[in-house]
C-alpha cells in the first residue's frame, strides 16, 4: 500500500509539472499580423516551365523590398507563412513549414527555402475542396496567434477532380479563415468568376488574376501585399463583419 502510494504522489507531482507545461506552450504563441497558407496548384495541368514561374515569382516577392516595408506597417511587424503543393484529392504536401516573417532577412530565408523546393505531384488532378480541407487544420498548434488567418489558393483551372469546393470552402470559412483566390486564366478566361462563386470566402475575400504564368508573379506581389495589409478591416480580428460565402456578401450576426 505504501507503494501504491508513492507511485501515486509521483504521478500527481508529475501531471503537476505537466499542467503548466502545456498551458504555457498554448500561451507562447506569438503573435503575427496574419497567418497565411500558400497553396500552389502543381496539377498535371501545369507543365514545368508553369511550375518553375510559380516557384520562382512567389520566392521573387518575399525578396521585394515594398513587402519588407510593409511587413513593419502592421500591428506586430510581421507575419507567418507556409508553403503548400497540392494535386488531386490525395495529393498535399507542405514544402516549406511555418515560418515567421518580420525583416528582409527573415523573407530572404524564406524565399531560399522556396528556391530549395522541388515539385512534389508531377500528375493528378485538380482538387480544390480536398486541398482546402488539407490547409484547414494547419493552423491550429503552429506557434503563432495572428489577428487573420487567410489561405491563398493558386491555380490555373477549376476543380476536375475530388468534390466540388464549396462545402470545403464553407467549412473553413466557418473556422474563421479567409480564402482568398489567384486565378491564372490562360487557359480558362472565365475562371475568375468560377473562383468567386466556388473557392472565395471569408472577411474581405478577393481574386487576383494573372493573364498567364508569366504574369504570375506580378500578381502574387500585389495578392501579398493586399493580404498583409488586411484590406479594409485593418488590423486585429474582427468578431463581426461581412462574409463573402458562394459569391456573395452575408452579414454574421
Amino acid at each position: 500500500m505504501r507503494i501504491g502510494n508513492k507511485v501515486w504522489h509521483v504521478l500527481a507531482a508529475a501531471l503537476g509539472l505537466l499542467g503548466p507545461a502545456v498551458s504555457g506552450a498554448a500561451a507562447r504563441a506569438e503573435p503575427v499580423d496574419v497567418e497565411l497558407v500558400l497553396a500552389v496548384d502543381v496539377s498535371s495541368s501545369v507543365d514545368w516551365t508553369e511550375f518553375g514561374l510559380q516557384m520562382r515569382g512567389i520566392a521573387a516577392a518575399f525578396r521585394e523590398p515594398d513587402l519588407h516595408a510593409t511587413l513593419r506597417e502592421g500591428r506586430h511587424g510581421a507575419i507567418a507563412v507556409v508553403l503548400v503543393q497540392w494535386a488531386g484529392p490525395a495529393m498535399q504536401q507542405v514544402v516549406v513549414d511555418w515560418q515567421r516573417i518580420g525583416d528582409a532577412a527573415a523573407a530572404e530565408r524564406f524565399a531560399n527555402a522556396i528556391d530549395a523546393t522541388s515539385r512534389s505531384f508531377p500528375t493528378g488532378g485538380t482538387a480544390i475542396a480536398e486541398a482546402l480541407d488539407f490547409v484547414a487544420p494547419l493552423f491550429d498548434g503552429n506557434g503563432f496567434e495572428g489577428d487573420r488567418r487567410v489561405v491563398d489558393i493558386s491555380g490555373d483551372g477549376r476543380a476536375t477532380a475530388g468534390t466540388a469546393p464549396g462545402a470545403a470552402r464553407d467549412r473553413i470559412v466557418a473556422r474563421g479563415v479567409t480564402v482568398n483566390g489567384l486565378a491564372i486564366l490562360n487557359d480558362e478566361p472565365d475562371l475568375v468568376d468560377y473562383y468567386e462563386g466556388e473557392l472565395i470566402g471569408g472577411q474581405a475575400a478577393f481574386v487576383q488574376p494573372a493573364s498567364d504564368y508569366a504574369d504570375f508573379a506580378d500578381a502574387l506581389r500585389a495578392k501579398l501585399l493586399r493580404e498583409v495589409r488586411g484590406g479594409w478591416y485593418g488590423a486585429g480580428r474582427l468578431d463581426a463583419g461581412d462574409i463573402h460565402v458562394a459569391g456573395r456578401a452575408t452579414a454574421v450576426r
